[in-house]
């Protein structure tokens, strides 16, 4: 059997699970959810991480199938570790504090938000960037 059927019978097996448990939960009295809803949550739970496993075990399967596709994921990780290292040596790790100089935010929190806002600028002027320069070479064809 084909590695995509079974996925789509998995799929559709929770998905009926999920209603039966919906309608489960949904007739039940006001009273009577709390019970269901603690074991619901950890379906979820459960449920999630088959997911994202098996969405993982694809990605690393495709991924190591070729060598092209790896070295190309590799480059790009490598320029975003560059970038983020740019990123963490200019940002600003001075503690926060309040009006009456009590401390809200240490130091190192700081450092690592001012860096998750540069690298969010510095990707943004890439991506604009980028963005005029294939309309501007797109044009001149």
């Amino acid at each position: 059997m084909n590695l995509h059927k079974v996925t789509k019978i998995a799929a559709l097996i929770i998905a009926i699970l999920s209603f039966v448990f919906l309608a489960l939960l949904m007739a039940n009295g006001e009273g009577d959810n709390d019970s269901w809803i603690s074991a619901l949550i950890y379906l979820s739970y459960v449920i999630l991480f088959a997911c994202v496993a098996i969405v993982l075990i694809y990605v690393f399967k495709n991924l190591f199938s070729n060598k092209e596709t790896l070295k190309r994921t590799l480059i790009t990780l490598g320029i975003l570790g560059g970038i983020l290292l740019v990123s963490f040596l200019v940002a600003d790790g001075s503690d926060v504090y309040n009006i009456k100089k009590e401390l809200l935010v240490s130091g190192s929190a700081s450092k690592w938000v001012s860096t998750g806002l540069n690298m969010t600028y510095i990707l943004g002027l890439v991506s604009i960037g980028s963005l005029f320069f294939f309309m501007f070479k797109n044009t001149k064809k």
